[in-house]
């Protein structure tokens, strides 16, 4: 599941800021922090204009030591010239005078730990309930444009799992940059162009021939992959017997763009089953015979970029497109890349790497404020040459993000895992789906960093336990659905819920309702463990955003949901904690509402990453 148009483009006002620091519990600490620096050096204890950029505020590592750290005085003190325990402590006088600060206390060489208010997490509560699903909506993109290249696979047959690996990641990026403030474009690039679709024609033309009684067989260096199968029966029912007795350069055009279609057409199938939607794919053959290629060569042409040369033999491997003799060359070296890379062949023809500069050209004449390509781990290669084509290319404006995609390893039962392959050489992406289903496959694709291998045991992603982080967070969305379905049974007699997602239409149980409830009752150690673990999840946003890691998304979701459980045990030993307390509504509704304000942040995660909450348990 895609996160919708309108979060996908909607330019972040100053509401949305105020909005967005005010559920931000540490953002909000850290404003505090600021306002205490500034303070001390109106009185001359601090200089002015210290750059503050660093400061920051956090949970402590072991959280005996407080609520709240901050590094303000170790961050502070080289520039400051003085000593960070002094600076703490004139920091932590200033921070006790706040109402919502019990204490602050300097540890070690200058750390500063705030113990606060359970006022402070109890808050948390009320701003998801009011904020909805725009709970933990960041404003890091002020509105900014960035493009996100990613699958990008070639047109030659369906997905495999290395591409889905790649498309869940590009996909659930793009929603956490959304759900960040900018205003994303999600993009693929079609290969369509190269020597592969020529491969790609050959090999249907054979199925075409198969599909009129002949028997064949598929030569090495073609596609074996039945997936083709189809294709030739469309052609033989498009074409009837018009290319059987006729040369390659008679039918090779028309089967070449009949057989793209049914690739690009199958890779788009593929994306919707598993939840990607792409806002546009863009021809690399688009780029041929119209001088959009000559155009972007022209720009680094004017800059002394181009030059006709030969390449020094590269040590060790010899790569594709070197070739000892005289050809038309980038300086890319002149923009931080190891070596000139070749942009035409000495025959005249353009090397791979030239219609991608032109892609990035028109990528960066359409204004984008950032462009972000996810590539596989094996073209690592292409990382340096690329950056070194957008700088030349943008004058240096425009930055580009590659990022590239490890393996992914399937098991089942901890032992290598071998499925039937309609591919012929690889697992398709609907394999793995017809396996799993694309919830856990998209959850589990997003455990591991972007650059981490990661091993996909099937068995251990359909498993019921709290080893298995899909269904341990769906486990307790669906738990949460269940126990606010139970009280409107109770509580609303007569009104229709549908759970956790979505509140219910009236009645106490409403997010209105409940983010106007007292919630003071809520002190336990339990309660608060979780209402602070709910505050965390603004900040999580942020510093998944600010990284572009977004299985940091899916380890936040992880961790909230482990502290959603442990209190509903606690609940199970201690009937006083109970989150629906029957025939008490009073005692009932701060619980209630305390774990509806859960399910908000555990839904705003989930559609980051694209999976669906569920309301109950399949």
């Amino acid at each position: 599941m895609s996160m919708s148009p309108k979060h996908a483009n909607d330019d972040p006002t100053d509401a949305d800021a105020r909005a967005a620091a005010a559920s931000n519990v540490y953002r909000r600490f850290r404003a505090h922090v600021l306002d205490a620096v500034a303070a001390l050096a109106e009185e001359g204890a601090l200089p002015k204009d210290l750059a503050t950029t660093a400061v920051t505020v956090e949970p402590p590592k072991d959280p005996t030591h407080g609520d709240l750290a901050t590094n303000a005085a170790m961050v502070l003190a080289k520039p400051a010239k003085a000593k960070p325990r002094d600076i703490a402590e004139a920091l932590a006088a200033r921070l006790e005078t706040l109402r919502e600060v019990h204490s602050a206390e300097v540890a070690g060489p200058g750390f500063l730990n705030l113990r606060v208010d359970p006022a402070v997490w109890r808050g948390a509560v009320s701003a998801a309930l009011k904020a909805g699903s725009d709970f933990g909506r960041a404003t890091l993109g002020a509105g900014r444009r960035v493009c996100v290249e990613y699958v990008s696979a070639n047109p030659t047959g369906p997905l495999h799992v290395g591409h889905t690996r790649g498309a869940v990641f590009g996909d659930a990026l793009a929603n956490l940059l959304a759900f960040s403030g900018w205003a994303v474009t999600r993009e693929y690039y079609i290969n369509d162009a190269g020597a592969q679709v020529d491969v790609l024609a050959r090999s249907a033309y054979l199925r075409y021939r198969e599909a009129h009684g002949e028997v064949v067989e598929i030569p090495e260096g073609l596609y074996p992959g039945d997936y083709l199968a189809p294709v030739g029966v469309a052609l033989k029912e498009q074409y009837g017997d018009r290319f059987m007795a006729v040369p390659e350069e008679a039918w090779l055009p028309e089967i070449r763009a009949f057989a793209i279609d049914a690739m690009i057409g199958l890779i788009r199938e593929d994306l919707t089953a598993l939840g990607v939607r792409m806002d546009r794919f863009f021809s690399e053959k688009s780029l041929y015979g119209t001088g959009r290629i000559e155009e972007a060569l022209q720009r680094l042409r004017s800059q002394d970029l181009i030059y006709e040369g030969v390449l020094e033999p590269p040590k060790g491997k010899v790569p594709e497109d070197w070739e000892p003799r005289e050809q038309t060359l980038f300086r890319s070296t002149a923009h931080g890349d190891d070596v000139d890379r070749p942009v035409m062949k000495s025959t005249g023809e353009w090397t791979y790497f030239a219609p991608d500069i032109a892609y990035h050209y028109d990528k960066i004449e359409r204004g984008f404020d950032l462009l972000i390509d996810v590539f596989g781990a094996d073209h690592g290669g292409y990382v340096k040459r690329m950056k070194a084509a957008v700088s030349a290319l943008s004058a240096q404006k425009t930055p580009i993000e590659i990022k590239l995609v490890q393996l992914v390893k399937l098991f089942k039962d901890g032992a290598p895992f071998r499925m039937g392959k309609r591919s012929g050489a690889f697992i398709t992406l609907r394999d793995l789906l017809d396996e799993v289903g694309a919830d856990v496959t998209r959850f589990v694709m997003l455990t591991r960093k972007n650059d981490a291998p990661l091993d996909f045991d099937f068995a251990k992603a359909l498993e019921q336990s709290k080893d298995n982080p899909v269904w341990y967070v769906q486990y307790a969305h669906a738990r949460i659905a269940s126990t606010l379905r139970e009280a409107a049974k109770e509580f609303s007699p007569g009104v229709e819920g549908s759970g956790a997602g979505a509140g219910f239409a009236e009645g106490p149980l409403t997010d209105a309702a409940l983010s106007a409830v007292d919630l003071t009752p809520l002190d336990a150690p339990g309660q608060v463990t979780l209402m602070r673990k709910l505050a965390e999840w603004p900040r999580q946003v942020e510093a998944a955003a600010g990284a572009q890691e977004p299985h940091r998304i899916a380890f936040a979701l992880y961790d909230l949901a482990s502290a959603l459980h442990a209190h509903y045990h606690e609940g199970k030993g201690d009937p006083g904690l109970r989150f629906h307390v029957k025939a008490d509504l009073a005692a009932s509704l701060p619980r209630l509402a305390m774990i509806r304000a859960v399910a908000v942040a555990l839904d705003a995660g989930l559609n980051i990453l694209g999976v669906t909450p569920l309301e109950e348990l399949r």
